[in-house]
């Protein structure tokens, strides 16, 4: 590891979700641009491997991507955009099949690729791929906070079940901030809330928190259609009004004191997940019992 993170205090958040369509990507873009605005420096990387659309959201010409860096035809610091409001926005290869299934020496040299990145960065916003590919889990066990994304339907919530049983009976994951996104209302998530907090406490050791109920809102999607994020194409909107209070919230989250407090860890943290070998297969007979 070089000495370009040496004692960064950079807090990581990996920001996932248990299925496809829930979000996941809108709920990162404009949490990271809202942290901009409040005078945050803040990193997004598109962990999306095979299917990124950061870049595409915003209408963002990518001349080289992580496709490029893992082939060794440029480093990291090469392909990273500017975003909105001070964004620096780390772009994945979109339709490459190649890129979603990385063999262990390209996940190798994604994590060398992190270790060497020289930022001045408080936060790295990591937006994953759906599901609990190896790569997702790596992700969310390598950062100091995993957000959940979920919509108030059955295959949402149970999805993210999943993803957190695998993540706490074989990686270690305990805590897990949730969102809930594109609700009718408040009441709305909180009951969405409560379904996935009663199985939780049942069958897993897990501790849940709700950080936001985001509303269902037309300038979301009206944002993205103009190549924008709602935050700052439409400030006032009920949904950017809850972003930025939740941006507010984040800012304010402890980064440890302890190793687990640099961006080294991170990395490190992925280093170790590559040693492991292949991530234990969880016990599918927990919800049964």
């Amino acid at each position: 590891m070089g000495n370009s993170l040496q004692n960064r205090r950079v807090k990581v958040i990996t920001v996932t979700g248990g299925k496809g369509g829930v979000g996941k990507s809108s709920v990162s873009l404009n949490l990271a641009v809202a942290l901009c605005q409040l005078g945050r420096k803040v990193m997004l990387f598109d962990a999306d491997l095979g299917l990124a659309n950061i870049d595409v959201m915003l209408g963002l010409k990518v001349k080289k991507n992580l496709g490029h860096v893992l082939n060794g035809e440029c480093e990291l610091k090469d392909i990273i955009l500017d975003g909105p409001s001070g964004l620096r926005i780390v772009p994945a290869s979109s339709g490459l099949r190649q890129m979603a299934e990385l063999s262990r020496e390209q996940h190798a040299g994604l994590i060398r690729a992190f270790s060497e990145l020289d930022e001045d960065i408080d936060f790295l916003i990591v937006d994953t791929a759906a599901g609990i590919s190896d790569m997702v889990l790596s992700f969310c066990r390598a950062a100091q906070d995993v957000i959940m994304v979920v919509c108030n339907e059955p295959t949402s919530v149970a999805d993210a079940y999943a993803e957190m049983k695998v993540l706490s009976n074989d990686y270690g994951v305990s805590r897990f901030r949730i969102i809930g996104n594109n609700l009718r209302s408040l009441e709305e998530g909180k009951l969405m809330f409560a379904k996935l907090l009663a199985v939780t406490t049942r069958f897993l050791n897990v501790t849940l928190d709700l950080i936001a109920c985001i509303p269902s809102d037309p300038a979301v999607r009206n944002a993205i259609r103009k190549r924008s994020c709602a935050v700052e194409q439409y400030p006032q909107s009920p949904a950017s009004k809850i972003f930025r209070m939740l941006a507010a919230r984040v800012a304010q989250w402890p980064i440890p004191e302890i190793p687990g407090g640099h961006l080294e860890f991170f990395v490190e943290n992925l280093v170790s997940n590559e040693h492991d070998g292949e991530p234990q297969q969880a016990d599918d007979e927990a919800v049964s019992q």
